[in-house]
């Protein structure tokens, strides 16, 4: 089995913007810029640390919302893959 790195964090901010895209029942899915509070790895990879200059920064990736518990703040959300990638190589803005 292969462990993958995800880099967790508690939900700060949801901005929703006016960019959205239907799906094939008709729902909207707004694009939404999530501010997420850096804080540890998942889990997964117990032997893992999140560096100290990670540790409370806060990085804004993107999200797709169309439902009410979409835009929950407070709540543990884990990074991507990519996105876990680009936070440790020193990427805080992932929306462009």
């Amino acid at each position: 089995m292969v462990c993958v790195r995800r880099i967790q964090g508690i939900v700060q901010e949801i901005i929703r913007t006016d960019e959205f895209k239907e799906d094939e029942d008709g729902n909207k899915w707004y694009k939404c810029i999530f501010i997420v509070k850096l804080d540890r790895f998942s889990k997964r990879t117990p032997n893992e640390e999140l560096p100290a200059r990670l540790k409370n920064e806060k990085v804004r990736i993107v999200r797709w919302c169309c439902f009410d518990w979409h835009y929950k703040t407070g709540i543990r959300i884990t990074l991507t893959p990519n996105e876990t990638k680009a936070v440790l190589e020193g990427r805080l803005d992932l929306t462009r």
